[in-house]
C-alpha cells in the first residue's frame, strides 16, 4: 500500500509511468520543480512542500492524452488543444483520492488558470486562484518559453523574462513576475547550456530533501 511506501518513492513511481509515455514531458516536469522552488525561495515562503510536489507532478494529467497530440510536431488544432487541456483536471483527479495530496490536487488543478480570469479549466482570477498554482504558471512559462519544442526553437532567456514582464497582472500574477525579474541573475545562473543553442535546463534541487517533511505521512 502506498502508506508504506516513502514519499519520494511514490512520486518516483508516478513520474516514471510519465516518462514512459513522454520523457519530454517529465523533463519539463523536473524543471518546473526547479524554478519553482527557486521563486519560492526568492519570494520567502518557508513551508512549500505542497508546492514544490505540486510543479513536479503539474502535468501528470497528460498520462490520460492521446500521444499522437502530445508528440505532434507542428501547431494543434482546436479539438486537440482542448484535448490538451483536459490534463490540469484529470492530474487532480489521480491525486485527490490520495489523502495526503488533496493540498496538492488542487495547485495542479488551477495551474492553469490565468490571473485575468481566462484560464482554465475553472476560470479563476486573482488571488482566488491558489498560490501554488500561480507560482507554478510563471515557472512552466519560463521553462516553455526555454526550452526546445518539436515546434519551435528555445527563445532566449532575456526574451523569456520580457515575455513575463510582459504578461505580468494579466496572464500571471504581477508580484511573482517581479520577483523573477528581480532575481534573474541567479535564475539565469541556474540554467545550463543544453545540446541546443540557447535551450537551457535547470539545476536540479534536492528532492529528497525537499520531500522529507512529507514522508511521515506515509509510514
Amino acid at each position: 500500500m502506498i502508506r508504506d511506501m516513502h514519499f519520494h518513492d511514490f512520486i518516483h513511481a508516478i513520474t516514471s509511468a510519465l516518462d514512459a509515455k513522454d520523457p519530454f514531458t517529465n523533463e519539463h516536469a523536473r524543471n518546473v520543480s526547479e524554478i519553482t522552488c527557486a521563486l519560492c525561495d526568492f519570494m520567502g515562503l518557508e513551508d512549500f512542500a505542497d508546492i514544490h510536489i505540486a510543479a513536479h507532478l503539474h502535468d501528470i494529467g497528460k498520462i490520460g492524452v492521446k500521444d499522437r497530440i502530445l508528440q505532434k510536431p507542428g501547431a494543434l488544432e482546436e479539438w486537440e488543444y482542448k484535448e490538451i487541456q483536459r490534463h490540469s483536471r484529470l492530474g487532480a483527479r489521480i491525486l485527490k483520492d490520495v489523502s495526503p495530496l488533496k493540498g496538492v490536487a488542487l495547485i495542479v488543478r488551477h495551474h492553469h488558470e490565468r490571473f485575468d480570469g481566462k484560464g482554465y479549466p475553472d476560470g479563476l482570477a486573482g488571488e482566488d486562484i491558489p498560490l501554488g498554482s500561480r507560482i507554478i504558471a510563471v515557472a512552466d512559462a519560463l521553462d516553455a518559453m526555454t526550452s526546445m519544442r518539436p515546434y519551435r526553437r528555445p527563445m532566449p532567456f532575456d526574451e523569456a523574462m520580457d515575455e513575463l514582464r510582459l504578461h505580468g497582472g494579466t496572464q500571471f500574477d504581477a508580484d511573482i513576475v517581479a520577483a523573477a525579474v528581480e532575481r534573474q541573475a541567479e535564475l539565469r545562473a541556474m540554467a545550463i547550456p543544453a545540446h541546443v543553442e540557447d535551450s537551457a535546463t535547470w539545476r536540479m534541487v534536492d528532492h529528497d530533501a525537499m520531500m522529507h517533511s512529507r514522508k511521515e505521512v506515509f509510514a
